[in-house]
């Protein structure tokens, strides 16, 4: 129990013993004393518990230390500390976010450590804290624990784990400025020892900060350190550059491109369609069933979407499959989203179910021999279709680089075409907040055509009454 409650005495000296100089305090009801054999050192600790006295610490009436001290001595080690928020984050974290963790304290772990004598190859204690000690597994009980104390453990890892176990620093002392600086400038750093992603410091900054909160939380740290250090992550730029975002036309032709590369292109035609004309993500588009499709013989047709299956790998699912079953990205388990999709995509669909059906779920899309389509597979599909469509100068360059373009080009599509941002950000899945920080450009250039309309109605308005006081 902590109380204010301290009284501290004079040094009191005993002759004939082997510490003469005898400190004296009380703690609530509890009395507290320490011998020592110099008066200098007597003086010293009594002048330690008179400091925390004046700054208003609490003192334990077990223990009669400081609050502070108290701490101190009871800490968790920083990687018994990150062991344990691994194991509280992994039941409500998707399989992408739990990789995630692992990876932000596999990358700041190696740094939180007293010293690096005897440390093994960083290969190895990334692989041993990455895949053994962040990645989470039930016993024979269904207790969550470290895949470490589930699983053997090759020899190199275990040892891997034993050093930085004895190694890792005290998370009091991260209140150290110095020590919660190495970590964070670990954050900087990929493994090669090359500056990382912008986006990617902000990630593992994110796991970092959240790490110290439930330290906070568990009454570790008194309080979160990281406003002692002046540090900051990098700025990231996330809008959308629309220099290499491809327009209707080239989307369409890269589309077709993609038809035109044999039987893989064909069955994956459909596929690209979605990401352009109901800009979807490619998650999304893996999970779609045909139950979802409203598909008439004319006009537009919608799509009422309700999950998506990232690609992980089985280390980070509870079902140890590769694919990651969720929901809709942001959003609660069983929300769904309707898209309306024009009638190319509808009839792209109809053509699609016609000449590869679905699989036994009502998948639409599977690889070309059955299972989940993989990103290298349709990644390979997409760049012959650039090479097939671009210029060698356009094919060099950023332009339609990746898939995920052909959502970019699709909510550009939107935007440029005057649909409401609000209606925009639901059909696509986005917060309003997300649609303007990624669109800011095409959103703007909506509002001037806006602007212009709204002046052109004006100017009419000044014209008619011009007219009027003119006939009077």
């Amino acid at each position: 129990m902590l109380t204010y409650d301290v009284q501290i005495w004079s040094i009191r000296k005993r002759a004939n013993r082997a510490k003469p100089y005898q400190l004296r305090w009380r703690v609530g009801p509890r009395p507290h004393s320490k011998s020592y054999t110099l008066k200098a050192q007597a003086d010293g600790r009594r002048a330690e518990l008179l400091t925390a006295l004046r700054q208003r610490e609490q003192f334990d009436v077990d223990t009669g230390l400081p609050a502070s001290e108290l701490a101190d001595q009871t800490s968790p080690t920083w990687y018994e500390h990150a062991c344990a928020y691994a194991v509280m984050k992994w039941p409500d974290a998707s399989a992408k976010h739990r990789a995630g963790i692992a990876d932000a304290l596999a990358t700041i772990t190696p740094e939180l450590v007293t010293d690096k004598r005897g440390a093994l190859d960083k290969k190895v204690l990334r692989r041993a804290l990455y895949s053994w000690a962040f990645s989470i597994r039930p016993d024979d009980n269904g207790t969550l624990k470290l895949r470490a104390e589930v699983e053997e453990a090759p020899e190199e890892v275990a040892a891997a784990l034993r050093w930085i176990a004895r190694k890792s620093v005290k998370v009091t002392d991260l209140n150290t400025p110095s020590v919660l600086r190495s970590a964070l400038e670990a954050l900087n750093l990929r493994l090669d020892g090359k500056r990382a992603a912008e986006n990617t410091i902000h990630r593992k900054e994110t796991v970092f900060s959240n790490c110290l909160r439930y330290a906070v939380e568990r009454e570790a740290l008194a309080s979160l350190p990281l406003g002692k250090v002046d540090w900051k992550a990098p700025e990231t730029d996330d809008e959308v550059d629309f220099r290499f975002v491809p327009g209707p036309r080239q989307a369409k032709a890269l589309i077709a491109a993609v038809g035109a590369q044999g039987q893989r292109g064909g069955h994956l035609r459909a596929f690209f369609g979605c990401l352009y004309y109901a800009a979807m993500r490619p998650a999304e588009v893996t999970d779609l069933r045909v139950s979802a499709c409203t598909l008439p013989d004319e006009g537009w047709g919608e799509l009422v979407l309700s999950g998506s299956t990232p690609r992980v790998g089985s280390a980070w699912t509870d079902s140890g499959e590769s694919f990651d079953s969720r929901g809709l990205k942001r959003r609660a388990r069983k929300a769904t989203r309707s898209v309306p999709i024009p009638p190319v995509l509808v009839r792209l669909l109809r053509a699609h179910i016609k000449e590869y059906g679905a699989a036994d779920d009502g998948r639409l899309f599977r690889a070309h021999r059955g299972g989940h389509v993989l990103s290298k597979e349709y990644g390979e599909i997409w760049q012959k279709a650039r090479d097939a469509v671009l210029s060698p100068e356009e094919a060099a360059s950023p332009l339609a680089e990746v898939p995920y373009s052909l959502r970019h080009a699709g909510v550009s599509l939107w935007l440029e075409s005057g649909v409401a941002p609000a209606e925009v950000a639901r059909r696509a899945g986005h917060s309003i907040a997300v649609l303007f920080r990624f669109y800011a450009k095409a959103i703007h250039r909506n509002q001037q055509r806006s602007n212009e309309q709204i002046e052109r109605s004006l100017d009419a308005a000044e014209k008619d009454e011009a007219a009027n006081d003119a006939d009077s």
